[in-house]
């Protein structure tokens, strides 16, 4: 059984098309070698060329004090408009529907200030069921910022008892149910315990078939699974970029609004000068004039380090392409989730894939459920350089990234996983 698979690792690896980038990342060492490096789903890795451009910054800096805003090598007066067309392609959105700025939760709050307008008949949200906990605190402070709690207001659509994923029907049934008295769903794009991917476009052509606006926490989907935000007619969507696309711990964030609104000057919002008509910003005047594109959020000038470390990440995203990166995730994961089979069922051990088995359902990550054994085998594998992650209770969470990780990683991670199931725990 080793030899066939290690045998199929190092033939993939050979053909891999997109091997080569795996270079053009630092990757943690372990004991003189490449650990095994697992968790792009909650920090990607460092891209080689993120240093140079951020020294730039610095050095402009350095040489030109305030005047770098329009005198630097890359005007920080200007220096969001370098990431909205690649950053557009990554979700699948045309020119002038992204902006980055800020982080997540912040803009999640944001785009609740325009999309959630609740009436004394039209207030509830969907949203599934244990959703990242910042999502969860969130919805709660939005709805008692508006007098609403939870019990009243928010619908959580939970797996069936007895089951790990939450069905499509389940979700959409929830949202004909609701019918008139819904005001939102807020779903996140896949969900970062299970790494389940819903299907954003059937969730908001029912959303706005009741009358309802569709708003999405990309966090986990961003830079992982092609996406098409403007076709799929999303009403907004944020996600955070220090994921899948690797742009530094708590790196900026991006946010996604249709035309339809972004162009809509009366939308409610929370305002900053950033976001105001770029020919008259610095007048001073009272009187907010937004922009009619995504900018039009903007609070705040650029945090410049960290959109040019996102600026790194983005350029390469640029020349290697969300198909190409999702037909190797497709690969990776597939032979993964297939090595990681025959090792349980070599070993006897009760290891259960939850993530969908169906590609179209997931993206790189796979949660595995480790029945019997608990925190101890996750610690027996992290100690032989796998940087993995826990959630409690017994799920290790493993993300093959396409762009840094290969087959080999994969089946070292098998390897380590067969021997350690043999110890002990």
């Amino acid at each position: 059984m080793r030899s066939s698979f290690q045998a199929r690792a190092a033939q993939y690896d050979d053909r891999d098309e997109l091997a080569s980038w795996r270079t053009a990342f630092l990757i943690p060492q372990f004991q003189g070698k490449d650990s095994i490096y697992f968790t792009g789903n909650s920090l990607g890795l460092q891209p080689k060329s993120l240093r140079a451009l951020v020294n730039e910054e610095l050095d402009d800096w350095a040489e030109f004090g305030v005047e770098g805003h329009f005198h630097s090598r890359r005007p920080w007066y200007s220096y969001h408009e370098q990431l909205m067309q690649s950053g557009a392609e990554v979700v699948g959105a045309k020119l002038g529907e992204v902006v980055h700025m800020n982080g997540l939760t912040v803009n999640l709050h944001l785009m609740m200030v325009s999309f959630y307008q609740p009436t004394e008949s039209r207030f509830k949200i969907i949203c599934e069921a244990k959703a990242f906990p910042s999502d969860q605190y969130m919805l709660e402070s939005q709805l008692a910022f508006h007098g609403l709690s939870l019990d009243e207001a928010l619908i959580e659509v939970a797996p069936r008892v007895g089951e790990h994923l939450i069905r499509h029907e389940d979700i959409l049934k929830a949202i004909a149910d609701c019918g008139d008295q819904l005001a939102m769903v807020f779903w996140g794009g896949m969900n970062y315990y299970s790494g389940q991917f819903f299907d954003i476009e059937a969730i908001t052509r029912a959303a706005h078939a009741a009358g309802a606006v569709a708003g999405f926490d990309l966090a986990h989907a961003a830079g992982n699974v092609p996406l098409a935000l403007h076709d799929w007619n999303v009403d907004w969507a944020a996600w955070c970029t220090y994921k899948y696309l690797n742009s530094s711990p708590g790196g900026v964030s991006g946010v996604f609004v249709h035309q339809r609104h972004a162009s809509n000057p009366d939308l409610l919002r929370f305002a900053g000068w950033w976001g105001h008509n770029k020919e008259s910003r610095f007048q001073m005047e009272p009187g907010f004039d937004a922009l009619p594109t995504a900018e039009g959020w903007q609070l705040s000038n650029a945090p410049i380090l960290s959109m040019a470390a996102h600026l790194a990440s983005l350029r390469i995203f640029e020349e290697v392409g969300m198909e190409n990166l999702r037909a190797k995730s497709l690969a990776l994961t597939a032979f993964l989730e297939e090595w990681i089979l025959a090792v349980a069922h070599e070993r006897k051990a009760n290891i259960e894939v939850i993530t969908p088995s169906n590609p179209n359902e997931r993206g790189c990550q796979l949660s595995l459920l480790v029945h019997g054994y608990g925190k101890p085998l996750f610690d027996a594998i992290a100690a032989r350089g796998v940087i993995a992650d826990w959630r409690n209770p017994n799920v290790i969470r493993i993300a093959p990234v396409p762009l840094y990780n290969s087959f080999q990683d994969c089946f070292r991670f098998g390897e380590i996983l067969f021997e350690e199931l043999g110890n002990k725990l």
